[in-house]
């Protein structure tokens, strides 16, 4: 017989989907049957939640307490940096291989480096901001119309200054 249910323990589910759509209930389903919750009930609930992020793939995190989930969005860097490119929408299914070669300005670039500081594993801020840098390398972007590459350059020889706020 399984353990009598706890009603103040606290369950953290993470999920990845893509934003706006909602996600697949085979995948939610055995991930948050066992905790007594609905899948097709959340899977509506994660949708309303990720519109912003229409189309990309973002992580979940589904906090459970006492069979009631609270959906919080935790966008990886590489889904911040393509919505600041205010790319036009596309059809997932459709267009693939999609090329990402917008330009984002420096202070996005910074506002989003401080929205991952906390998960960041840089000890300084300016660390952060190479991290996010990187990731612009991988995604294909240019940061304020210069190449990521040299922008990183110039912050490690100390000629490039990243304002911590």
């Amino acid at each position: 017989m399984p353990p009598k249910f706890d009603p103040n323990a606290i369950t953290y589910v993470f999920l990845r989907c893509v934003g706006g759509e909602e996600a697949g209930t085979s995948a939610l389903a055995p991930k948050v049957g066992p905790l007594g919750l609905s899948a097709k009930k959340l899977a509506g609930d994660i949708a309303k939640k990720t519109t912003s992020f229409k189309g990309l793939r973002v992580t979940v995190k589904l906090t459970v307490q006492n069979r009631q989930a609270q959906v919080s969005v935790v966008p990886s860097a590489a889904a911040l940096i393509i919505k600041a490119l205010n790319e036009p929408q596309r059809d997932r299914k459709k267009v693939k291989h999609v090329k990402h070669d917008g330009d984002i300005s420096l202070d996005a670039l910074y506002n989003i480096a401080r929205e991952m500081r906390e998960r960041s594993m840089a000890r300084d801020f300016s660390g952060t901001v190479r991290e996010m840098l990187g990731t612009c390398v991988s995604v294909g972007c240019t940061v304020g119309g210069e190449n990521p590459r040299d922008l990183i350059k110039k912050i490690q020889e100390g000629k490039h200054d990243c304002p911590e706020k």
